[in-house]
């Protein structure tokens, strides 16, 4: 594994100095990674014709991650996804967090763990990023310790384990927020891509995406995919769900979940590039997110990044936790070592 480091340039937030890391595996397929939110930038690999593309979508200067608001790449926290009116309880105490989506705490607040330049170092076949959020940050209690540790293999998956610590009782939900089009980032909508979950319930929400409460089951709706289908069949239909965001943007819960067991969340393939995606995790629900907003974003390379121009596949802890006592908890508490895994594992059909 051959680990290369760039100087990227500075943080226009705090004049940190943000690096670019490139992991070059022994087939040459490369990742690219950012100290700028934890993040992934390039996940380069070998469609059916042995042709290197890029999958992910991101961008080729820093400033354009400062101004990004659909997280492209990024390690989202201290909460992943939405908390209801940016309020929960703990312990008897009441927290209000920064609201920066409609009336609701989306990823951390205006300034979370996606817009920080984490430390950084480089190990053996390894990048792992470290960050230190103080007590009150964007509202949360306690200062809390978060690692997201790189490892690029071989076999072309990629694997982030996520830890954090705390001094004090609080809530935390990581993940990774990278967007794929298979068909290489920039190259037309990921429509005719086709994805396959190990999900047979999904979390029903209100108008603001915040989940009603009881998980509902796929059948007989748009958003099953136990049976693989492409993205865009249903992705335009009349289903209250699917209206409300435009498309796809929903958690669905894994089936089998175990706390600490890595099991398949979900598949993605394109028959064009013959790019194959599986996602494995030892989270509880996966968001899928079909980009419904990026808006014509301008990414790398040049190119315009449409709406529905690449897919989001989140593992994480389920969407307002801190307030759904029936959620698996999302509570971390001295002494305890909050750890979860996600592999992106890439191959050739």
């Amino acid at each position: 594994m051959k680990i290369k480091t760039e100087f990227w340039g500075k943080s226009s937030k705090d004049g940190k100095e943000i690096y670019k890391y490139y992991l070059t595996n022994s087939s040459g397929a490369q990742v690219v990674l950012t100290s700028l939110g934890a993040s992934i930038v390039s996940v380069i690999v070998p469609d059916k014709e042995g042709i290197l593309r890029d999958v992910s979508l991101g961008f080729d200067d820093t400033d354009s991650y400062f101004d990004d608001g659909a997280y492209l790449g990024r390690v989202p926290g201290r909460f992943a996804n939405r908390i209801a009116k940016g309020h929960f309880e703990l312990n008897g105490k009441e927290y209000n967090l920064a609201v920066n989506n409609g009336p609701n705490h989306l990823h951390g607040g205006p300034w979370g763990f996606s817009y920080q330049v984490w430390e950084s170092r480089v190990l053996d076949n390894a990048v792992e990023f470290m960050y230190i959020s103080e007590d009150g940050e964007e509202g949360y209690p306690g200062t809390l310790k978060a690692v997201a540790h790189y490892e690029w293999a071989d076999d072309n998956s990629l694997k982030l384990t996520l830890t954090a610590e705390t001094d004090q009782d609080t809530v935390v939900n990581l993940t990774n927020h990278a967007y794929f089009n298979l068909n290489g980032e920039g190259n037309g909508t990921i429509e005719d891509h086709i994805l396959k979950l190990n999900c047979s319930e999904y979390l029903p929400t209100d108008a603001g995406l915040i989940p009603l409460g009881e998980p509902a089951p796929v059948a007989g709706t748009p958003l099953d995919f136990v049976t693989e289908k492409k993205v865009g069949r249903d992705l335009h239909e009349d289903f209250p769900a699917l209206t409300i965001a435009k498309g796809y943007d929903h958690c669905f819960v894994i089936d089998g979940y175990l706390p600490g067991q890595l099991q398949t969340a979900a598949e993605l393939y394109s028959e064009k590039s013959g790019i194959a995606l599986e996602v494995i995790t030892t989270q509880p629900g996966v968001q899928v997110y079909t980009g419904n907003w990026l808006g014509d974003a301008k990414g790398k390379n040049g190119h315009v990044y449409p709406d529905y121009g690449g897919i989001a596949i989140e593992c994480q802890h389920f969407p307002d936790s801190p307030n759904e006592p029936e959620y698996p908890s999302t509570v971390l508490k001295p002494g305890e070592t909050y750890q979860e895994a996600i592999i992106f594992a890439f191959s050739v059909k």
